[in-house]
């Protein structure tokens, strides 16, 4: 599914026709890529994946039409040349693996090539859009019909005033002690001190709070440990970072009333725009059995929807030994997703589709 956008100022109103009137049709690429980070942070991709801009022209550098690709391949470049595009947002990443060399020899290296010598530029979201909360997880959920659906690996916030990942806190009784025990952790790295005066039993305390890394964590405690008074008072807390609400790869969505596997289908395959699907039935199942939870990934879904119960799990790719309902992979995600996230997606870009 291929489509490109024609980028319009700010100021001026959504419109869908390919003839711009303004001279000044064009944003920065670095404003653009700011507002496409606004829409989805790239800080909810998974750790494995490659996104954000994969490949740069020389600055600066305008945008005037952003061209969309499920997929970049060969053909889709020429596409996107002919389209005179300046960027190419490729919702799978074209350079996944680190690349030894820039030759001819790959149809990997000859898109990088292309891009560099017709000054385009290539940005992939991936797993960040697929993670958003209003992303494509959450968008392929909306056809399922009237549920109620929650991330299966909830993303974790990407920055949280607390430093480190562990916290430790014991209580120091006299004053000397106080000194030297700062003194000494003063000299850990990545190592922070606070204090604070409590009462235990009638006698006056101060309580020593360390946040450390995990590293600095084993000289904090073999520090204390040499000390019988401090060690035998010690907690340990490992810090987590707080969770993001309606955030996270996979959904498992809890339909307000059970429909038959055969209703879902045709509910899919109109939301996906699809002629057909594959269909893999368990154990038992017909195509009149009941579907009341469906656990959905927009992507392979092998480690996200593993341990995952439901009655119905809709992904990109067959799993082996767990699925009962798979479609055809890619989705046509990217173009219709980004559709019908106009209104959305125009608080951050202001374009109109050629």
């Amino acid at each position: 599914m291929l489509s490109s956008v024609r980028l319009i100022p700010r100021t001026a109103w959504l419109v869908h026709s390919p003839i711009c009137s303004s001279s000044r049709s064009f944003m920065d690429l670095k404003v653009l890529l700011s507002s496409l980070n606004d829409f989805a942070s790239l800080s909810l991709a998974e750790s494995w994946d490659n996104v954000g801009l994969l490949v740069e022209p020389s600055q600066p550098h305008t945008v005037h039409t952003l061209f969309l690709t499920n997929d970049l391949t060969e053909k889709v470049m020429e596409e996107a040349l002919q389209k005179k595009a300046d960027l190419i947002l490729s919702y799978h990443p074209p350079i996944f693996r680190p690349l030894k060399h820039i030759t001819w020899k790959t149809w990997k290296e000859r898109l990088v090539i292309r891009a560099l010598e017709n000054r385009v530029g290539i940005y992939s979201p991936h797993t960040a859009y697929d993670a958003a909360p209003q992303g494509v997880n959450s968008w392929l959920a909306k056809g399922l019909g009237v549920c109620t659906s929650r991330p299966i690996h909830p993303s974790k916030a990407p920055k949280y005033p607390t430093v480190g990942t562990h916290r430790v806190e014991f209580s120091v009784n006299c004053t000397e002690d106080l000194d030297k025990v700062i003194s000494a952790v003063k000299e850990i790295a990545d190592v922070s001190v606070t204090s604070f005066s409590t009462r235990t039993d009638d006698e006056e305390q101060t309580r020593i709070s360390l946040n450390c890394s995990q590293e600095a964590l084993i000289q904090v405690v073999n520090f204390l440990s040499q000390s019988r008074q401090f060690y035998q008072k010690t907690e340990i807390l490992s810090l987590e970072k707080p969770l993001l609400l309606h955030t996270g790869m996979g959904r498992l969505c809890t339909l307000d009333e059970s429909v038959s596997l055969a209703t879902m289908i045709e509910r899919i395959k109109s939301h996906l725009k699809l002629s057909h699907v594959r269909l893999a039935l368990g154990v038992g199942r017909t195509l009149e059995s009941p579907v009341k939870v469906v656990a959905l990934c927009a992507g392979s879904g092998s480690t996200v929807l593993q341990g995952t119960e439901a009655d119905l799990y809709l992904t990109g790719r067959q799993l082996l030994g767990l699925l009962f309902f798979f479609c055809v992979h890619p989705f046509p995600t990217l173009v219709y997703f980004l559709r019908d996230k106009k209104e959305i997606l125009g608080q951050h870009l202001v374009y109109k589709w050629i």
